[in-house]
């Protein structure tokens, strides 16, 4: 056994290693369930052909709607204008300093609104974007602002939200989703003060060192900065390639050498990254001319407000639409049809999920297009360029969930996940334990807690309720734990807010691991140690 549980510590740090290093995950994924494969001794073509690529085309059968129509609401909302007039409002109203805290919020409310992670990048993105260079907050924080509000507090330490996370706790444990609400509460707010000083701690740090802002370059200046860039080293270094310390220098990009940048260009800035951060032309309509004129430093209060509530109108009808979906249009309209063979014979919870998503995303699609008549020939384009955005992202987290399904198949695994159940006689140290690694290796938070669930589930609630443990605060214990080693650079969610926010893994994955990775783990640790000192 010690050959395969080496080999799935191999496969994970190919994974890790090249991911980070800016390569697609699309090609190292494969690689990596290969060597995990082949140490294991499991047939290799069987289990690429009958559990990756099937693992991997389920996820695209399920969430490629919320791709497209997530990348299509975000290319919209930058091309119409309206993510640069609620930019520049929310800046106006609540002060540019304020641009990091604006767009976690942001986030968190989408997710705890039931938005897709997948989604919600594409929809801050534009807006954060605009937020970042007004408050000179370098686009390196970016992923890790986006990724604090999505992928932790909001998604299943907040009671009551309606994400899978804080589901699926409740076919286990007999609980709601609103299980152990002070407990949730409690947990977020730190978490969220501990979460923003880092990220303000950070931007101090960065500015000090001169760096800022920086969007992303068009091809025409890529393609013309790595000339200049190549003329200085060839000048520099003479007929042998051999330079001195100015020739490091001619490669810095934004505090990263030329490697990091050819990196972020080649890997995760690719032409489609920047036809999402297109502004609208001058084709565009004069009301659009005329708003884009209003800079944080001339638009009143007044403006602001009006300007930011119509900004707003898209997101909000985001929201709004998927509650209503889920819980009054529904009940109104019958979908007994689903139980038919040629409708995969399932029950409306197994696609809620995805269709409210899909008919909240669709509504505010629709009503960016009216909203802005004289644009109509432009964001009719903006439909292509959107959804030609959303093929990457998606293709790439489906590799890591294909990556996941071959690890989770391998005999050795067993061996890992009965293991965990040994570490501790406290049902809620185990569950925060085998969750968290669980999900840590497969790169997934409800992967993880799935496997938990249903390899632990019924024997960590007899313990816990041997040893007096309430079973909501198990349910917020086991949710939360999902969310903390899952964000390991192969995290599918991560990947997607890298690749849409055009940055790498070695510019911005630090910060995404101290507010995604660190903190949760050092907040459930502490919330887990003062319920073991009070009980």
């Amino acid at each position: 056994m010690i050959i395969p549980l080496i080999g799935i510590f191999v496969s994970l740090a190919v994974l890790v290693g090249l991911a980070y290093r800016g390569h697609s995950v699309v090609v190292v994924a494969p690689i990596a369930a290969i060597i995990a494969t082949l140490f294991s001794g499991a047939p290799l073509l069987a289990t690429y052909t009958q559990i990756f690529m099937p693992a991997a085309g389920r996820f695209i059968t399920a969430y490629m709607p919320l791709f497209l129509c997530g990348a299509i609401f975000g290319h919209l909302m930058t091309v119409s204008g309206l993510a640069s007039q609620l930019a520049r409002s929310l800046s106006v109203l609540f002060g540019a300093q304020r641009a990091l805290a604006t767009t976690v919020l942001a986030t968190a409310l989408l997710t705890y609104g039931g938005v897709s992670a997948w989604v919600v990048v594409f929809t801050i993105m534009p807006i954060a974007m605009e937020l970042f260079k007004e408050a000179h907050v370098p686009r390196r924080l970016m992923p890790a602002a986006i990724a604090f509000g999505t992928i932790t507090f909001a998604l299943a330490a907040l009671p009551g939200s309606p994400q899978i996370h804080n589901a699926i706790p409740t076919k286990y444990f007999g609980t709601t989703t609103y299980a152990a609400p002070f407990f949730g509460l409690i947990a977020t707010a730190i978490m969220l003060v501990l979460g923003m000083a880092w990220l303000h701690f950070r931007t101090r740090q960065l500015n000090a060192r001169g760096e800022y802002f920086e969007p992303l370059p068009d091809k025409q200046s890529r393609r013309e900065k790595r000339k200049e860039q190549s003329g200085a080293v060839v000048a520099a270094a003479g007929p042998r390639g051999e330079g001195n310390a100015e020739v490091g220098e001619a490669h810095r990009v934004v505090g990263h050498s030329e490697p990091a940048a050819k990196h972020e260009t080649e890997h995760h800035g690719p032409g489609w990254i920047q036809s999402t951060l297109k502004e609208p032309g001058v084709s565009a309509g004069e009301l659009l001319r005329k708003q884009r004129k209003l800079s944080a430093a001339t638009m009143t209060k007044a403006e602001a407000l009006k300007l930011g509530g119509i900004g707003l109108l898209p997101i909000m009808v985001v929201i709004v639409m998927n509650f209503l979906f889920v819980y009054v249009l529904s009940n109104y309209m019958n979908f007994d049809y689903l139980a038919e063979e040629k409708f995969g014979g399932v029950s409306l919870d197994k696609v809620m999920g995805t269709w409210s998503v899909v008919v909240a995303l669709a509504s505010a699609i629709l009503l960016m297009l009216v909203m802005r008549p004289g644009q109509i020939r432009e964001n009719i384009g903006a439909l292509s360029e959107g959804a030609k955005t959303s093929i990457l992202p998606a293709f790439t987290t489906a590799s890591e969930v294909g990556y996941g399904a071959v690890v989770a198949s391998l005999a050795i695994f067993t061996v890992i996940r009965d293991g965990m159940f040994s570490v501790s006689d406290n049902a809620l140290v185990v569950s925060t334990l085998s969750t968290g690694v669980i999900s840590g290796i497969t790169g997934s938070a409800s992967g993880g807690l799935s496997i938990t669930m249903e390899a632990f589930g019924a024997s960590l609630a007899q313990m816990a309720s041997d040893q007096g443990i309430s079973m909501e605060i198990l349910h917020r214990v086991s949710a939360m734990a999902s969310v903390s080693f899952d964000s390991l650079p192969h995290n599918g969610a991560v990947l997607t807010m890298l690749l849409v926010c055009g940055m790498t893994h070695r510019q911005s994955y630090k910060d995404v691991a101290v507010v995604t990775v660190l903190l949760p783990i050092a907040v459930i640790a502490a919330m887990v140690a003062g319920v073991m000192i009070l009980s």
